[in-house]
């Protein structure tokens, strides 16, 4: 086997442990803790189902791609949950260090492209990282309204947490926020968001 394709290899195989970084939130119907792995899969799906939505045209191949890479870095770094406030403030140091050793095991030329298609997903500048976040946002928030608010109810989350998160989304699509509104108005008057 040649060193390129030896090096790809070890990276797809790498790859198979984002199915063992487990999320907060969890599976629709009151299922099991979601991984990674169906997170960026689920978000992918979603992408290329609403990309209609999306405040700007979008390279929606791109977008795919952001959305299935966005969180290979927690292999290392692990999950940090949305709302928690220590953990968010060692988040970027920790995904920096694991971006460069998961990435590195690429070729150079794949290394290169898939860290600038990581990076602007977290700069969020462009209106493909916009959409991609959107989508980030409104994945584990359908989830959350699946199971009733559960595990907004579980960690004691404010709306205005929820709301504060959800910013992005509306960088990405205005229609995406509005629904996402009427979603936390929702569970803010059944109670499962405290004011």
């Amino acid at each position: 086997m040649d060193a390129r394709l030896e090096k790809q290899l070890q990276f797809i195989l790498e790859l198979d442990q984002e199915k063992n970084i487990f999320r907060q939130t969890h599976l629709s119907g009151h299922g099991r803790n979601e991984n990674d792995a169906e997170h960026a899969w689920h978000m992918a799906v979603m992408a290329y189902l609403l990309r209609e939505y999306a405040n700007e045209p979008v390279d929606i191949t791109r977008v795919m791609l952001m959305c299935l890479l966005h969180d290979v870095v927690e292999i290392d770094a692990g999950d940090t949950y949305a709302y928690d406030t220590e953990g968010l403030k060692t988040q970027k140091a920790r995904e920096d260090a694991a971006k460069e050793r998961i990435y590195a095991l690429l070729p150079d030329d794949q290394r290169a492209e898939l860290q600038a298609v990581f990076e602007e997903f977290e700069e969020g500048g462009t209106p493909e990282a916009k959409f991609a976040h959107a989508m980030d946002n409104l994945q584990p928030l359908l989830l959350n309204h699946s199971n009733d608010g559960g595990d907004w109810r579980e960690h004691q989350v404010t709306a205005g947490q929820v709301y504060d998160r959800q910013k992005k989304t509306r960088d990405g699509s205005r229609r995406l926020y509005a629904l996402t509104d009427a979603l936390i108005r929702e569970h803010i008057a059944r109670g499962n968001l405290r004011g």
